[in-house]
């Protein structure tokens, strides 16, 4: 049975590879982007295969808390339920590191959005649903305050402690909604990959991208990862492993969780 899957970050890259063999499948994808351009075109690709399921587009800026509100708002009003939702979208160098809340854009497009979107959409996610988080190898533990923009961090370091900050909240809130919230996986879709995003940080080629999305299709999908909620799989491995010990320290843990809930309370007052 078709299922409806809202993949962000998906006009390029993985997240666009991955909505290609969604949809080819059969399944309904919800192309999510920045551009408008560049989300009519992915739509055109995935409109000219055959047997493919169906496409929507929604556009919203991911360092942008307001527009993330927009984007799940909008994902509600056109659907009762979603099966699966795939946090894709990540930068890591980036022009200007501040957002105009004074956050950093790095944290707030690879850690604070996916975490405000997936408790925005668990009323359209039952627990049959799938929260698939692009996590990375690189994990560095979490600095606080640069998490709540009050301290500026490298490209590496913002990205490694934004990665290990998502993996750290996706155990965390399989922990809170279970048995009866969908299952949340964070993936390592393996280092490396040819990307864009590599492409410009490393001036390298890269791995080939089908690597990073045979593992979303099946943490999307597969029986594998049924039970998987709360784990971390690293595809370097191929195998279920242990993130940075940061991400299993309850107290740790407990202190981002608060962290990210005290940052999305001030901008809802702003």
């Amino acid at each position: 049975m078709p299922k409806t899957i809202l993949i962000t970050g998906s006009t390029d890259g993985i997240g666009l590879e991955t909505a290609r063999a969604l949809s080819a499948a059969g399944h309904n994808i919800l192309l999510h982007g920045r551009s408008e351009h560049k989300l009519a075109a992915a739509k055109a690709g995935l409109d000219a295969m055959p047997d493919h399921g169906g496409v929507e587009t929604y556009v919203a800026d991911l360092s942008d808390m307001a527009a993330v509100e927009t984007l799940s708002e909008a994902v509600a009003a056109r659907h009762k339920r979603i099966d699966v939702l795939i946090n894709n979208a990540g930068v890591f160098a980036v022009a200007d590191t501040r957002t105009a809340a004074g956050l950093d854009v790095r944290f707030a497009v690879n850690t604070i959005a996916p975490y405000l979107l997936t408790r925005r959409l668990l009323p359209l996610l039952d627990k049959s649903g799938r929260v698939v988080n692009l996590s990375s190898a690189a994990q560095s533990p979490v600095d606080l305050d640069a998490l709540a923009g009050h301290a500026g961090l490298s490209d590496s370091a913002a990205y490694g402690q934004s990665k290990l900050a998502l993996t750290m909240w996706s155990h965390s809130l399989a922990q809170e909604l279970a048995p009866d919230g969908p299952m949340i996986v964070a993936v390592n879709p393996g280092s490396f990959l040819g990307t864009k995003m590599v492409r410009e940080a490393y001036g390298s080629k890269g791995n080939d991208v089908g690597i990073g999305v045979d593992i979303l299709v099946r943490a999307a999908l597969s029986e594998e990862f049924a039970k998987a909620s709360g784990l971390y799989f690293d595809n370097d491995s191929g195998q279920f492993a242990r993130p940075h010990p940061d991400a299993l320290d309850p107290q740790k843990c407990e202190q981002l969780m608060h962290s990210l809930d005290a940052i999305l309370q001030k901008l809802s007052h702003r």
